[in-house]
Parts: C-alpha cells; structure tokens; sequence
C-alpha cells in the first residue's frame, strides 16, 4: 500500500497549484464504493487531461474486488492499454474518509441504489463534481433528495450530471436528426394513450458479456430495494430520450407530465441461472422475500404511458435472463406526419439498432415520386455532416445504412459521456435544460413506480 499522507498531500498541492494559475485544472477521479460495471466502463479510455492516478474508497469485498479486477484488465490489455494507478482505501467508514480527504475534483458514483442519491449528496457538500451513474434516484423519497442536491450543486458552483449514454448511440443520434428535417419527417405526432406519438422498448439480459468476459453480478443486483425496479432503473434511458429528442434543448418540468398509466411485473431466475450469473450456490437471506420454490422472482419489467407537453408516449423496459444471439436490444419509433423513424434491432440487421425511414400511410415510395426526391435531398445535406451514411430504397421507405465507424459500441460511449462533462468542468457550467429535464425524468420514473400496479 502507498504512503497515503504523500499521495495524497501530492495530489492537494497539485490541485491548489492549478486553482491558482489560468491553466486548465487535471482532472482527477474519485471512485465511490463501485458495485456496477458501468463504473470501471469510465475508465476504459483515458481521456487528456484526466490523471492517471485514481482514488478508490469502498468497504472490502466482492464488488471492490471486481472493479479493480476490470481496472487491471484494462491496464493489461495488448491493445492500447491504459496505465491508470488505483489508489484504494478499504473500510466500512469509506464515505467519510472520502469526504473528509477530497483528494480529487470528480467522483464517480455506480453501484448498489439504496445510497446512490446519499453519496451524491455527501460528495456535493465535501465539494466534489460528480459524474453519476443512472438510477439517481429509485424512489419518491430519493427524487425529494435529488432536489435538494442540484441546490446545494448550485449553490456551491459544482456540476451534477446524469450518464446518459444512449445519446450517443448513432442510430439514436441520427434518429433525432431526421425528426428535425420537416422534408423527411414533417412534425412530430401527438398521438394518443392508445396509439402513441412515441413508443421506445428496451429489452436487457441478466447474463451477460462486458470487455470480452462473462459478467458476475452482485447479489444485491437482483434486489430491488437496492437495485432499484426497471421502471426507475433503466427507463430512465427511454424517458430521457424521449425529451431529448422530441424537445431537444428545451427546459421539461413536471408540470409538463401527465401519467396516463403504469405496470411493472416479474422476471424470474431459477437458482442455476441465479449461480450462473453471481457465481454463488444460494440465495442470500435479503432475498428471501422475493423467492418462491427455489425460483426468484425479480421485479424487472415496467411500462408508462404518459403524456409529455402533448406528446403521447409508451416506454417499456424488459429484462430477462439471457439472449442467445445478440445481447440486449432496443426499439424506437418517432411518428412523424410524413414518416415514422423507426429503430429496430434483430436478427435481419446482424442484431446491431438499424435505422428506417417509412411513410407514415404505410404506402409504397417510387424512385420518382414528389416525396422520395425531397427525401434524398434532404438526406443530402445530412450526409455532408456526418459522411458515409446512405439511403438504401426499400418497397415501404428506405434504410439508413451507417458506416461501422460510426458504431462504437456501448462500452465506449462511457468515453464520449465523460467527455462531455469534462467540456462542461472547464466552462463551469452545464447547459440550462439538463437540469430541469433531469428531475424531470426522475420524477417520471418514481411517480409511476408508485401509481404502477403489479401484475
């Protein structure tokens, strides 16, 4: 173990050193308690400008073992490996070691929930940046919290920022894009709770690959007290797309949603599958409320319907255990009044997302037709800002076919989240809407997990 009083009064004078001079401060990470994958995921690229030098605070066990394991992975790799140098104290009083310390100016939080809007909140007030991980909150009670902690972010000049990072997704990108061209699209349809203006579907795997091995996951993952329902766990992606793309750069507050509607029901896992994807032979005494003749049941599928400045919308995420070929997926459709932006992933698209452009009467587009020459035009003028995408006609619209470049893959858009917040540091502030839009979403997800029955 490092001399920690050296490193770390090393790290102070480094700090106070950049705080006192016009140069751009180092970045340099703080690792709270990882318990989630998506917390070593940060760190699989080493952006400029951020230290080498990590500090890690968390209690001894499994998941601390784990995420330094990835670490090391990457430090190892035989391809542009990373050389990070994980400074670790291990110890039940980890939180206020940290926050008595503050040996860096961003904390990064991912892992169990039920502290997740605690230690933003500890981390703010010891004056850290924080880059969180979703869910920040998964509850009515956390949302309350979260309130509270964009005040004190304000108050103290801090940036809180949510990783959203299906953003960055191209499909998505592009999907966004598109609805923007009235040649292409027209304008967004409001539609109705029966037939949305807006439907987006996430189906995600219990067993998984990450960085080219099999995934164990914490116990706790699988308790929803502390992981968190689906419905305020990963639909906090659909929900924020669905701002972030029908409003985009617009303020959203609560006031702006109606819940129409809301259900969450069960997944469940036989104890192989439970040992397969933990690696442990018996469920632990947390989750014995939610087992039932050796089968655990996980409450893991959620869907709103809910409207948003007019807008109807249905957003659905589903988990169950394991996909044979392709891994998790995702479905969205925008309805325009000239076409839908349909994106779908499967088998007759490799079961990488693939983009459609389809006309929203369902009728057949000629090559010579009024529509398809304002389509190709304006797909044109697209194309000159992100090269190499194409039209490919088919009989009911065309196919947006996306260089492999552009595909980066989930891992990476770990990279290009924290490059955006690295942006955002050295202005000092975040744009306007981020912060409205993001309790907003919160207050999406909590609401409905308390009005959603379960089925």
């Amino acid at each position: 173990m490092k001399d920690r009083i050296a490193i770390l009064s090393a790290a102070m004078l480094l700090l106070a050193s950049c705080a006192g001079t016009s140069e751009k401060k180092e970045i340099v990470l703080v690792t709270l308690d990882p318990g989630h994958f998506h917390s070593a995921l940060v760190q699989k690229t080493r952006l400029p400008g951020v230290s080498k030098d990590v500090y890690v605070y968390a209690p001894d066990g499994a998941d601390l073992d784990a995420h330094l394991g990835r670490i090391e992975a990457y430090n190892s790799r035989p391809d542009d490996p990373t050389d990070w140098n994980e400074i670790v104290y291990r110890g039940d009083d980890f939180l206020q070691r940290m926050t008595a310390e503050v040996p860096g100016n961003v904390v990064v939080i991912s892992g169990n929930n039920s502290r997740k809007t605690e230690y933003i909140r500890r981390s703010l007030e010891a004056g850290l940046n924080v880059l969180g991980d979703k869910p920040m909150a998964i509850n009515a009670a956390q949302y309350d919290e979260l309130r509270n902690c964009f005040e004190i972010a304000r108050s103290k000049g801090l940036l809180l920022y949510d990783v959203m990072t299906e953003r960055f997704e191209i499909t998505t990108v592009l999907q966004k894009e598109l609805s923007a061209i009235p040649a292409i699209f027209g304008t967004q349809k409001a539609g109705t709770p029966e037939e949305p203006g807006v439907i987006m579907t996430s189906v995600h795997n219990f067993y998984k690959n990450v960085s080219g091995s099999a995934l164990i996951r914490p116990a706790w993952f699988y308790d929803v007290r502390q992981q968190g329902e689906s419905i305020t766990d990963v639909m906090t992606h659909l929900v924020d797309l669905v701002g972030w793309e029908c409003f985009p750069e617009q303020a959203l507050y609560p006031h702006d949603v109606v819940i129409n509607s809301s259900r969450r029901w069960y997944t469940t896992l036989s104890a192989a599958q439970f040992k397969a994807s933990t690696g442990l032979d018996e469920y632990p005494e947390f989750l014995a409320p939610d087992v039932q003749d050796g089968v655990l049941k996980v409450l893991s599928n959620g869907e709103i319907n809910y409207c948003l400045k007019g807008i109807n919308a249905r957003v659905t995420a589903l988990w169950q255990y394991e996909t044979p070929e392709g891994g998790d997926s995702h479905f969205s459709m925008l309805r325009g009044t000239k076409s839908d932006l349909v994106i779908r992933q499967g088998a007759d698209g490799g079961f990488l997302p693939q983009l459609y452009i389809e006309p929203s009467d369902g009728s057949a587009v000629s090559d010579d037709s009024r529509y398809a020459n304002e389509v190709t035009a304006a797909f044109a003028a697209l194309a000159q800002r992100y090269p190499g995408i194409e039209l490919e006609p088919l009989s009911h619209g065309w196919h947006v076919l996306i260089p492999d470049s552009y595909r980066v893959g989930h891992e990476a858009h770990f990279a290009q989240v924290e490059s955006n917040f690295l942006e955002y540091l050295e202005h000092g502030t975040m744009p306007a809407w981020e912060e409205p839009c993001t309790l907003t979403k919160y207050f999406i997800t909590t609401r409905a997990r308390e009005l959603g029955k379960i089925e």
